[in-house]
């Protein structure tokens, strides 16, 4: 009997104890932040240059900061990117707008390091063919507002996730871009 509660007293103890996952049991030591810094984009586009579509950047570079720089990191910081948005907005009273561009890309970031995309997408032929760029190459001019300049806030996000399962987003960086016939 004295055997039979023995068995029985640990088994109950190996049951009460958590489980261990190898991808959990590790922490990513206190989380990743993503910053995107924009070089060498483009200030005027026409759309009447034979080169255009695709508008590009000359390069954008993305850095993984560790949030709590005084603890260790861990292979689990490292980011894999997913891809990029750019999205755009208005600045000259205008509302029409070209779709956003998502573009998907693989890349890896260790924990600290840095990524950079050279002659990175941000217009396909998909943002010439709809709202105010398709009136600049048909009319010369934006019908919405009667101007040969759109002004257009272009913003760019990148998204990723770390080994560790945690969603990761750079803050949104922007510039200013003028589309002339």
């Amino acid at each position: 009997m004295n055997r039979f509660f023995r068995i029985f007293a640990l088994a109950t103890v190996a049951l009460a104890l958590p489980g261990c996952e190898a991808a959990t049991d590790k922490s990513d030591g206190g989380g990743i932040m993503l910053t995107l810094a924009i070089d060498e984009w483009p200030a005027i586009v026409s759309v009447s240059d034979p080169t255009v579509p695709p508008v590009t950047i000359g390069e954008m570079t993305l850095t993984s900061v560790i949030k709590n720089p005084g603890r260790p990191s861990s292979e689990l910081m490292t980011v894999e990117i997913i891809g990029y948005e750019v999205t755009f907005q208005r600045d000259d009273g205008g509302t029409r707008v070209p779709p956003k561009l998502v573009e998907h890309i693989i890349a890896n970031l260790d924990a600290g390091g840095t990524f950079t995309c050279e002659n990175c997408l941000i217009m396909r032929i998909d943002q010439f063919n709809n709202g105010p760029l398709k009136d600049m190459i048909e009319f010369g001019f934006d019908t919405e507002i009667d101007s040969a300049v759109v002004r257009l806030r272009v913003g760019i996000q990148y998204f990723g996730r770390t080994l560790s399962g945690d969603a990761v987003n750079s803050a949104p960086a922007s510039f200013t871009m003028e589309v002339v016939p």
